[in-house]
């Protein structure tokens, strides 16, 4: 991977504009607050990058919600904090003009839609969860159980920090593989605007030592007319339907360790 070291931080790189506005029914100001502008890393997690727009708007809400967990929408929508901001972006937004519009809220929380995300030691419980799923599917769990506690937080401190280097010098063991065919299985997970999301096991090699591809893990999940009519979307980008599967996860995977694709409708 190190001659590809320039696609990994130009992942890393990758940023969404956000425009951030106060909930109508949450101001209790004569006149409604600036909006909030930020540029906010695809990678990143929006509690992480949430905490100047909070007190920025704290000033307008009522001192009944000044407690309150603030959470996000877009378009009548939740937006899931355990998601990465560029997949909610990827799956929400496409075709929508930039900066990206979402509503912040201190009033009625969504208990049926979301969960509580009160402080960053909950997201970090969810982080290190899903890359400890990630290596099991990888490599039976046996790197990230071999690492020390300074390194899961080293992991953790180089994402909240935006930090390539320190992120990846950690990040690298869990992305090495032993022999010609690769990961024991991808983790990826399949994102739908009106559904949940879908993983399955698929191993990077056909049982005939052939790399599989993109075009054949859709073959896995959808039917062939609706690979041909939605846009499928990693990274804010198309990638080929001939790129290995192998490829695809060493180097388009969210810090995470997991390959979030996903489907678009075309437009019409």
């Amino acid at each position: 991977m190190a001659e590809d070291r320039e696609i990994l931080r130009e992942i890393w790189d990758g940023r969404v504009p956000l425009c951030v506005q106060l909930a109508s029914e949450d101001c209790n100001t004569m006149s409604v607050p600036d909006s909030y502008y930020l540029m906010v890393p695809r990678v990143s997690y929006l509690p992480l990058v949430m905490e100047k727009v909070r007190k920025h708007f704290l000033r307008s809400v009522s001192s009944e919600f000044q407690e309150s967990e603030m959470w996000l929408e877009y378009d009548g929508t939740p937006l899931k904090w355990h998601y990465p901001i560029g997949v909610l972006f990827d799956m929400m937004a496409q075709g929508s003009s930039l900066p990206w519009t979402i509503t912040a809220h201190f009033s009625h929380f969504p208990e049926h839609e979301l969960m509580h995300c009160n402080n960053r030691d909950i997201l970090e419980s969810h982080f290190i969860s899903v890359v400890k799923e990630a290596d099991g599917l990888k490599h039976r769990g046996h790197v990230i159980t071999n690492m020390q506690s300074k390194d899961h937080k080293q992991l953790w401190s180089g994402l909240c920090n935006d930090k390539f280097d320190q992120f990846w010098a950690i990040n690298r063991k869990l992305m090495e593989c032993s022999g010609e065919d690769g990961f024991r299985h991808i983790p990826f997970r399949f994102h739908f605007s009106s559904q949940p999301p879908m993983q399955c096991l698929i191993r990077p090699v056909s049982d005939d030592g052939h790399k599989l591809t993109l075009t054949d893990l859709l073959k896995e999940v959808f039917s062939e007319e609706s690979i041909e009519k939605d846009r499928i979307i990693i990274q804010g980008i198309e990638p080929p339907m001939d790129t290995p599967l192998q490829w695809l996860s060493e180097h388009l995977s969210h810090p995470d360790n997991f390959l979030h694709i996903c489907q678009v409708p075309s437009p019409a």
